[in-house]
């Protein structure tokens, strides 16, 4: 790694940096503004002379906070992350996993899914005009409705478990794929088709020669979209199970207790359970990039 490398990375972290500081100042600001309404009554109550100095300390320490502070969901995630062994139901990582399986196994359903019927729709007109309109259509149907119905219907013929979850995260995750892929398929342009006319290549060359490696930076960009979708699907699915197991479970039962902290950890988890696939989607989309273009290196 030359030095020029170095520095460019550096110039890339320090406002990324800047900004996560800007984030958790708002942060603790809000904590103050949001716990003050509490304090403000339990002070009036006790006849005790406050000032902002004490009044920011006690919202940063309360027990049930409606709004917890960093360091409060650092040590919740600690907790049941770090100290917690990963087959225990109280740690994250264990709840996490489960909504990772659902969510990964959606995500190729839904790759799958899309990738099909982008090249029916390429290649078949009827399909075109009949079948995309319904597509987009059914991304009108908001999906808290639609997640009950899909696991009590899949419930009643006796399919439960994974799949009825990995449904819903693949009808969230199919959609930008086949937008992607529609597009990426007919990217390329009139003259380069008619030159493979040329030279008398068949429907199946044409689309592994030309149309599908034009579409492979469309399909990433959709990818990056989907499988963080799918994590969302996931989430979504596993509350019409009693939130069982998953990282909804954790988010049911903080609100259950009113733990907002609990509530705050696993919305972090799931953040970063989300990051982690959408940059194994870009790490994919570099090497499949770098042997598309025969070796050179291509950089973002």
């Amino acid at each position: 790694m030359t030095m020029s490398e170095v520095s460019h990375g550096q110039g890339r972290l320090l406002p990324v940096l800047v900004v996560i500081m800007g984030l958790i100042l708002i942060w603790y600001a809000g904590a103050v503004y949001l716990n003050s309404t509490q304090l403000i009554d339990r002070y009036d109550k006790r006849n005790v002379n406050w000032n902002l100095g004490q009044l920011a300390t006690d919202a940063w320490r309360m027990e049930r906070p409606v709004l917890p502070a960093p360091h409060q969901v650092g040590l919740e995630l600690k907790k049941t992350v770090l100290d917690k062994r990963v087959s225990s139901k109280r740690s994250l990582v264990y709840h996490a996993g489960i909504t990772l399986s659902s969510s990964l196994l959606g995500f190729c359903l839904g790759t799958l899914l899309g990738i099909g019927l982008a090249i029916g729709i390429v290649y078949v007109t009827t399909l075109d005009r009949s079948l995309m309109p319904w597509i987009i259509a059914s991304q009108t149907v908001p999906i808290l409705a639609l997640a009950p119905m899909i696991i009590v219907v899949l419930g009643s013929i006796g399919i439960t478990g994974l799949f009825p979850k990995s449904v819903i995260s693949m009808y969230l995750c199919f959609f930008p794929v086949v937008v992607g892929m529609v597009k990426g398929l007919r990217s390329p342009e009139p003259m380069l088709l008619d030159q493979m006319h040329t030279y008398h290549a068949n429907s199946m060359q044409v689309f592994f020669k030309l149309r599908l490696p034009s579409s492979i930076p469309f399909l990433f960009t959709s990818l990056k979209v989907a499988i963080a979708l799918s994590v969302v699907g996931a989430i979504v699915a596993e509350l019409p199970t009693g939130g069982q197991g998953g990282l909804r479970a954790r988010l049911l039962t903080g609100s259950y207790y009113g733990q907002t902290t609990m509530i705050w950890a696993a919305l972090i988890v799931a953040s970063v359970v989300s990051a982690l696939l959408v940059t194994a989607v870009g790490f994919c989309e570099r090497i499949a990039l770098y042997r598309l273009k025969g070796g050179q290196v291509i950089r973002a």
